[in-house]
């Protein structure tokens, strides 16, 4: 293993991948991946690079509309996953080596007119669906109106779950308030588990964007000050709790969006406790890198610099910003691949 991964590791960081593509599993695997995520993102460039033309041409034979085509590749590169990490699952008993699996972000599409409560009971119909005869899987839950409407129920119905798309406190408590109060109409609290993703670098290029007024040495430190926040509101509330299993929050959106920025700089300052879920890329850089890590993720900027921070930034504005964005940025990649799909089918046809 490189010794830099090795280093992260060495903080107490679950080093998670970003990515479902089978060669990207298994390298990040030697560099001491314990887990990985998949979304629409993902699902949609594996199949534009053109590996899974003959598995789509089946489907396709056996009857399949392009939909379904899309939800059976997914599944499939997910429990691929799934089944190399299931040793480390097993191992250690349910605290690592799972795979996110994601519910099916044209729910948030605006333009299919669905009411909020149509969309909760979807996601809730669909986590029970896809959750069924996996045992380390995670059912990846957007923390929008409807997508935490949908916790509760599918908590209490034993689904573990990746609540994805925070951005704030606020949405961290709504999401973990959420899955705690259906957790405990479980007979069992034994096999309880459930992570939130927490996104950062999408952050720092608002900043940028929409905050210009911070300080140099405020700017892009926005998203790190954010997630230790959450972090330290994660520990607090399930320090007292007792629970066998550990509920962690997953550093998201660690990929670096500045050239200017170290690829690690996320990595860097997030060291030392939890998940990071980063691309392959950025597992790439701090393999080939040098740097040897130490636990920053409790280590907060100066009071200043959060002070400066706390009177700029209107998390409610940002919320409404960056979830438009986030949601966007998942459904144009489904729809993407839904094209994709009818355009091999169009091929096939014509030949």
């Amino acid at each position: 293993m490189p010794n830099a991964l090795q280093s992260l590791i060495d903080t107490g960081t679950k080093l998670y991948l970003d990515s479902v593509l089978p060669e990207e599993v298994d390298k990040n695997l030697k560099w001491g991946a314990v887990g990985a995520t998949s979304n629409p993102a993902i699902i949609s460039a594996i199949v534009k690079q053109g590996g899974l033309d003959h598995e789509i041409e089946s489907l396709i034979a056996a009857g399949l509309d392009d939909e379904s085509v899309a939800w059976r590749l997914t599944d499939n590169l997910v429990t691929d996953a799934e089944k190399k990490f299931e040793p480390i699952h097993a191992s250690t008993e349910g605290n690592a080596g799972w795979v996110s699996f994601e519910l099916d972000p044209l729910l948030e599409d605006a333009e299919l007119g669905l009411s909020d409560q149509n969309r909760t009971a979807r996601y809730i119909e669909l986590g029970k669906h896809y959750t069924q005869g996996h045992t380390n899987r995670m059912i990846k839950v957007p923390a929008t109106p409807a997508g935490i409407g949908a916790l509760e129920e599918l908590a209490a119905a034993g689904v573990t779950l990746n609540v994805t798309l925070i951005f704030t406190a606020d949405q961290y408590t709504q999401a973990r308030d959420a899955v705690w109060r259906g957790a405990q109409r479980r007979s069992s609290l034994a096999d309880f588990k459930s992570v939130y993703s927490i996104f950062i670098s999408r952050i720092d290029v608002y900043t940028e964007q929409e905050i210009p007024q911070l300080q140099p040495e405020a700017q892009g430190l926005v998203g790190i000050l954010n997630a230790k926040r959450v972090w330290q509101a994660n520990q607090d509330f399930w320090n007292a709790k007792d629970l066998r299993l550990q509920q962690e929050l997953i550093f998201a959106s660690t990929g670096t969006k500045k050239p200017s920025d170290p690829a690690w700089k996320y990595v860097q300052a997030l060291a030392g406790s939890d998940i990071q879920t980063n691309p392959p890329e950025t597992n790439a850089a701090v393999a080939s890198s040098d740097i040897e890590f130490c636990r920053t993720v409790d280590v907060m900027p100066t009071l200043e610099i959060q002070q400066q921070i706390d009177s700029n930034i209107d998390m409610k504005t940002m919320h409404d910003v960056l979830m438009k964005q986030g949601v966007d940025k998942f459904v144009k990649p489904q729809r993407a691949l839904l094209s994709l799909i009818a355009k091999k089918r169009s091929e096939l046809t014509d030949n």
